[in-house]
């Protein structure tokens, strides 16, 4: 059996979050996993394909109509067709990006 070094297709994997349509909860730079087997429930935070692009949003499920739901009121709420769109559930979260981690100097105080 050849793995050939890549991942299978469903298992987890981390992307950075970009833009900030997710503040405050997640913020631009985070990395979050995401898990496309995970349990999709109306209040996932999920990646979903919409109009050929993905984006990173959380899931209100209402009267059976589905809508991937912005942190930002800046941003609007999209309504979508079903599950079917959702590529996978955002199951945790790092912290900051390495370059806001505090810095030490090999400095004696």
């Amino acid at each position: 059996m050849d793995t050939g070094g890549g991942c299978a297709a469903r298992e987890p994997f981390a992307l950075r979050v970009l833009g900030d349509s997710m503040l405050p909860e997640f913020v631009e730079g985070a990395i979050i996993i995401i898990d496309p087997e995970g349990a999709i429930r109306d209040g996932s935070y999920v990646m979903a394909e919409v109009d050929n692009e993905y984006i990173f949003r959380q899931l209100r499920i209402v009267d059976d109509k589905y809508f991937l739901q912005p942190l930002n009121d800046l941003y609007d709420t999209i309504e979508i067709s079903g599950q079917q769109v959702i590529q996978g559930v955002i199951t945790q979260k790092a912290g900051k990006r390495r370059k806001d981690h505090k810095h030490y100097s090999n400095e004696q105080v």
